[in-house]
């Protein structure tokens, strides 16, 4: 999903350039939480899918053990960009494709 130009920190951003395309701050941040949401639910699929190899059926707590494999999945996820800056990187590139809502007219 991420780019290999998305930034892993947070950057300061100019509202100007983020609200040109929309002309709205509001409606880009509206715009961006969404998709950021879209990103955050795929990337918890994957990882669920990818973690339930390793489920144990033991009810038993005592014979949990760490799993290598597993704790790198983990980690790998944890070193991904937040689903909030992949989003604003699309939406620069404009990768994020939108449309306002039809407001009916009285």
């Amino acid at each position: 999903m991420a780019n290999k130009k998305t930034p892993t920190n947070t950057l300061t951003r100019d509202l100007c350039d983020l609200a040109a395309p929309t002309g709205n701050i509001y409606e880009t941040v509206v715009i961006l939480a969404k998709r950021a949401n879209q990103i955050a639910i795929a990337e918890k699929k994957e990882l669920t899918k990818k973690l339930e190899d390793f489920k144990n059926d033991s009810n038993a707590i005592e014979e949990v053990f760490e799993n290598r494999e597993q704790i790198e999945i983990s980690k790998y996820y944890e070193r991904q960009p937040k689903p909030s800056l992949v989003a604003i990187e699309e939406f620069q590139e404009g990768d994020i494709s939108y449309r306002m809502a039809r407001q009916d007219e009285e």
